[in-house]
């Protein structure tokens, strides 16, 4: 392909230099049949029309990578902040450095999950048995041997070749609520419940950004037309969200007793879904400030170590100016010239 592209552009040099020759004299001059003038010649207007050139190709992705991608994306972001999108905050106990999980508010959170999102959303990334694994819920073992066993899991096939169904374990991944994606469109108005596995790094300020959607419902303002089954969210882009309104007051009871306000749910729920979206954060939280500690040990060794080395160098330098200084005085001494004179 390369030396068929050398080939083609050396032959277009020498048509652009004979421009007003004609294809016969063309012919005539390169030593080609019409036939495979024609073909080279054709050759050359799809590899300079259609881009069907490697380098043309490669050129065509550097320019979109280099301005067509950032224009987007400025102007996600700028149609965000036009519509003034300033999402509630809220202080996470995850944020930061040596930010951790509340494991109550997770355990609260999968609660909620399972009672209130678990119906529509599905979170397929993730195992039963990651909820009893160190920075998650940790529920014991036997907790979510429960859990697990409450969910019917589709298997097979068995020895006659038929799919069968059995209790979840602690292996399976966490249960999809439809068979597949035409399904839970068709049963939600046609729009499709997206996956939460990974719904709280789709966002810029994603935890920020579920608390706030889950607490953004309001009447529209007058003369703002909503279409049936779609509801007014002021923080949903566009205003408008085909899922009706979640969490209310009271809407489940906790376990622990704590209070069931809308506020209180929606700050559980979304906590569950940040650990659902990265179960290992405390653990790289953990690491990083290992090699944080053990970056700063390493550079006070390296440094002192430095300075043992070239401390050696400096007195060596100081011990060989005085020999120097030596051997000038018992030179001049012997000429009998004055040292301040000595070259």
């Amino acid at each position: 392909m390369k030396n068929n592209n050398s080939k083609h552009f050396h032959l277009l040099r020498k048509i652009f230099n004979k421009s007003n020759a004609t294809k016969k004299e063309l012919s005539k001059e390169f030593g080609f049949s019409l036939r495979k003038l024609n073909y080279c010649i054709s050759q050359l207007q799809k590899q300079l029309i259609t881009g069907d050139n490697f380098v043309l190709k490669k050129l065509k992705i550097i320019i979109k990578i280099l301005f067509i991608y950032p224009i987007i994306i400025i102007s996600a972001n700028n149609s965000m902040a036009a519509e003034g999108l300033d999402l509630l905050k809220n202080k996470w106990s995850f944020e930061g450095l040596f930010g951790t999980f509340d494991r109550a508010s997770l355990r609260r959170g999968y609660q909620v999950y399972n009672e209130v999102c678990s119906g529509c959303h599905s979170i397929k990334l993730l195992s039963y048995r990651n909820l009893s694994e160190k920075g998650g819920p940790e529920f014991s073992m036997e907790e979510v041997k429960a859990i697990a066993a409450q969910f019917e899991v589709t298997d097979g096939p068995n020895e006659d070749g038929e799919m069968f169904t059995r209790p979840g374990r602690l292996s399976d991944k966490f249960v999809n609520p439809f068979p597949n994606v035409k399904a839970a469109a068709a049963a939600n108005g046609g729009a499709y419940p997206p996956d939460m596995s990974v719904l709280a790094k789709a966002r810029k300020d994603g935890a920020n950004y579920i608390y706030s959607l889950l607490l953004g419902y309001e009447e529209a303002p007058a003369g703002y037309e909503l279409d049936d089954g779609v509801y007014y969210n002021k923080y949903m882009p566009g205003h408008k969200i085909m899922m009706a309104e979640p969490l209310s007051d009271g809407a489940v009871e906790y376990i622990d007793g704590t209070e069931t306000t809308k506020e209180q749910i929606a700050k559980d729920v979304t906590t569950f879904l940040v650990w659902a979206a990265d179960p290992h954060l405390e653990a790289r939280h953990k690491m990083g400030f290992k090699v944080f500690f053990y970056l700063i040990i390493l550079l006070t060794l390296v440094y002192l170590s430095k300075q043992k080395v070239w401390s050696r160098f400096g007195s060596k330098g100081e011990e060989d100016e005085e020999t120097f200084d030596k051997v000038e005085r018992a030179v001049t001494e012997y000429e009998g010239e004055d040292p301040k004179t000595f070259k």
